[in-house]
């Protein structure tokens, strides 16, 4: 399979901060029906940008729909689009072999609820949990969390987004 000609899929990432600085991540919900293959580690929501959707709604779109979060202040977004590839073995699997991998813009929110709010058992509109636990973490220490072929990207995305943890 020639990946070059497969498109980045169009995705928006969230980079949820609370009032000590510290960024929301969860644990991947380990699964054959997971798109980026079977595993678990942590990391921050993302999810598909629809078609004609602006990049801030479709961020806090997927928080809610992943997190159930809605208490959120929009505090900024990374410059330009990150890109990470998918591992040879996931082309082909994940989102009906249509994409090489995503390419995303994250956008920092402040959460200005309770951590009460935050439900990853039952998210919002009845969608299917995407996370098996969460916690607040230092933005520095996501790219050890994640899964290598994303490292990378996280690794961008703290050096980008860490003024919104001060």
């Amino acid at each position: 399979m020639d990946i070059s000609a497969l498109p980045y899929r169009p995705c928006a990432g969230i980079a949820l901060f609370n009032r000590d600085g510290l960024v929301w991540v969860g644990r991947r919900i380990d699964g054959p029906h997971e798109a980026e293959g079977v595993g678990r580690w942590w990391q921050m929501p993302q999810g598909g940008i629809d078609d004609g959707e602006d990049i801030a709604a479709a961020a806090a779109r997927e928080l809610q729909e992943e997190t159930n979060v809605r208490s959120v202040t929009r505090l900024g977004e990374t410059k330009d689009w990150l890109v990470y590839d998918l591992p040879p073995e996931l082309i082909g699997r994940a989102w009906g072999g249509r994409y090489r991998g995503q390419r995303i813009k994250f956008v920092a929110f402040r959460f200005d609820g309770h951590d009460r709010e935050i439900d990853v058992a039952h998210p919002a509109g009845g969608h299917k949990p995407e996370f098996a636990a969460w916690r607040w973490e230092r933005l520095e220490r996501l790219p050890e969390l994640i899964v290598p072929f994303k490292r990378a990207l996280y690794e961008a995305v703290v050096k980008e987004l860490a003024r919104f943890g001060k």
